[in-house]
């Protein structure tokens, strides 16, 4: 019982880090698609109010994916000024994935 229970503890352990890597990129593409739903949306408004709205809607959407984005640099989940550097970090993290499953 004791050795089940130390797997369980361990692949908690092990799951964490890319828990919170799945969700802040999970929260980053969703602001992306929000950034991008609400420029399409200026496009298709003939409305000067409702465009009005828009625009500092699209405004608070980029700024929110510019936190998120800088969470991730900061918290070294995202490398997006070194191509060759997330790479080597997404690499990392299915290396991870796959050992989580074969064990």
């Amino acid at each position: 019982m004791a050795t089940s229970n130390m797997t369980k503890e361990m692949l908690v352990n092990a799951t964490a880090p890319l828990d919170d890597l799945a969700i802040a990129t999970d929260l980053l593409m969703s602001a992306k698609a929000g950034v991008r739903n609400y420029a399409v949306a200026i496009t298709e408004t003939a409305t000067p109010s409702v465009r009005k709205t828009l625009k500092a809607q699209l405004q608070k959407a980029i700024d929110l994916h510019e936190k998120i984005a800088t969470y991730m640099i900061e918290n070294e989940m995202y490398h997006a000024y070194d191509v060759e550097e997330q790479v080597e970090h997404d690499l990392k993290k299915a290396d991870m994935a796959l050992e989580l499953v074969n064990k």
